[in-house]
């Protein structure tokens, strides 16, 4: 956009301050604007100089004034469009780019930087068992009623036993079912934020949070990951100076990093949360991947502070949309309002069928085989990447992801504009990065990773 000399004056300031408003909903339409006196004394300027800003505004049809009663703002609202990157950041490191990519076309492309597993490693057999199920039910809602509020009774009982198995104690009431992992975290931030608000994340972090939170127009800042979890330091310095309302993360299997979150971290953090008033989202989404579970901070607080949310897309499959929200009694309240006001009620088609797969068996034997398969897969491609010279920043323990550094330096958006032109999808370092740092790193997903066609490229173009 063209800038305007006008909006260097005074009447300029002042019309952008009001613009701003309107743009950020603080001002809706109908909305009485400050009086010119009270305008002219909040921002430290002549009455004059108010009354032209709102001419101006006038003019642009943004408020229109009614005699002897003020202005007030007449411009319907814009779209509540995600905020653009800046139109010199390279597409790669665009989440939405990103996700474009793996979300495209896949039949003649390697995918070895998208965030899911190969459709034959899904429990393709049992889902359709449990459909042949559900077509020869009795039950009418299943296949053509809405659900109820909260979502399909027993399928939330079951979810609260497997929290409780993991060390979180809550009840069905306590879980409010969504259409998936996403839609649970959009609700969360619709919940809980306004524009303009401050939510930490990890640097790096699941591009999608970053994604997302431009969508809610949250002012996002990083906090450096280690491999011992996220700087405590950081952390505590982040949250005096931005004073965030949420802090959004992975704690259990760490998109991308492929780490886990000590004990000692989660209660440092889960301290400094506390002093501010942070709550904390947290997404377990791989946890199903763990040989054993490490720790959550859903554990340690009892779902006081802490909201989890989750899915099976990630290890069942991502066609059977089926989130939930584990949170204290009065936000699941809220939240299911603000579901129904959203999307009415979730399908209990998709429910039903994820139940019937979790209790029957047949989830936990492809579980089972799925973690021995990713252990195995993860340790043929760290071997690759070391032969060529790219350095694991750690050794998961489990799940889809080897983060890992590209040797002398070398540009990982440059790679991955490279590897497009050979029809391999790879995920830059950046694209995970609120501040644009490990230029050099890139997400591996393990699962996708065995083709040979990536080890030559990546041998041809790195050595």
């Amino acid at each position: 956009m063209r800038h305007d000399p006008n909006d260097d004056t005074r009447t300029g300031t002042v019309a952008r301050t009001i613009r701003g408003r309107i743009e950020a909903r603080s001002l809706t339409p109908g909305a009485r604007l400050p009086s010119i006196r009270a305008m002219a004394q909040a921002s430290g300027v002549a009455p004059s100089t108010v009354v032209e800003a709102y001419e101006r505004l006038a003019g642009e049809g943004m408020i229109r004034s009614r005699p002897g009663s003020g202005f007030y703002v007449a411009a319907p609202l814009a779209p509540l469009a995600l905020d653009r990157l800046d139109p010199t950041t390279e597409r790669e490191v665009d989440p939405l780019w990103m996700l474009r990519q793996s979300l495209g076309d896949q039949r003649h492309e390697l995918m070895p930087g998208c965030g899911w597993l190969p459709d034959d490693w899904l429990a393709g057999d049992a889902l359709r068992k449990a459909m042949r199920t559900a077509a020869r039910a009795d039950d009418a809602t299943t296949l053509a009623g809405y659900g109820s509020p909260l979502g399909h009774p027993p399928l939330r009982a079951l979810l609260a036993r497997r929290l409780a198995e993991q060390g979180v104690d809550t009840s069905p009431d306590q879980i409010l079912l969504t259409d998936s992992g996403t839609h649970a975290l959009d609700l969360v931030c619709r919940f809980m934020l306004q524009p303009g608000d401050t939510v930490l994340v990890d640097d790096p972090c699941y591009f999608n949070f970053l994604a997302l939170l431009r969508a809610h127009r949250a002012k996002v800042v990083g906090v450096p990951m280690t491999p011992a979890g996220p700087d405590v330091a950081a952390f505590a310095e982040a949250a005096a100076m931005h004073r965030p309302r949420l802090y959004i993360t992975n704690s259990g299997i760490h998109n991308p990093t492929g780490a886990t979150l000590p004990g000692p971290t989660a209660h440092r953090l889960l301290k400094i949360a506390e002093a501010h008033d942070i709550v904390i989202v947290e997404d377990d989404i791989f946890a199903d991947f763990e040989h054993a579970a490490s720790p959550r901070f859903a554990v340690y607080d009892g779902l006081d502070r802490v909201i989890r949310i989750g899915s099976f897309s990630k290890s069942l499959s991502a066609a059977v949309r089926c989130g939930h929200i584990a949170a204290r009694p009065d936000w699941i309240e809220a939240l299911c309002d603000l579901r129904i006001a959203t999307s009415m009620a979730g399908s209990p088609l998709a429910a039903g069928l994820l139940h019937a797969v979790l209790t029957d068996g047949s989830y936990r034997r492809h579980v089972e085989g799925v973690r021995a398969r990713l252990a195995r897969a993860t340790v043929r491609l760290t071997k690759r990447l070391r032969a060529v010279g790219i350095v694991p920043w750690i050794d998961p323990a489990a799940g889809l992801f080897v983060w890992a550094r590209l040797p002398d330096g070398r540009d990982a958006v440059q790679l991955a504009r490279d590897a497009l032109a050979k029809g391999i999808v790879l995920a830059p370092g950046p694209v995970f990065s609120t501040s644009g740092n490990w230029r050099d790193h890139m997400r591996f997903n393990v699962a996708r990773s065995e083709d040979d066609r990536l080890s030559e490229f990546l041998g041809k173009s790195l050595c």
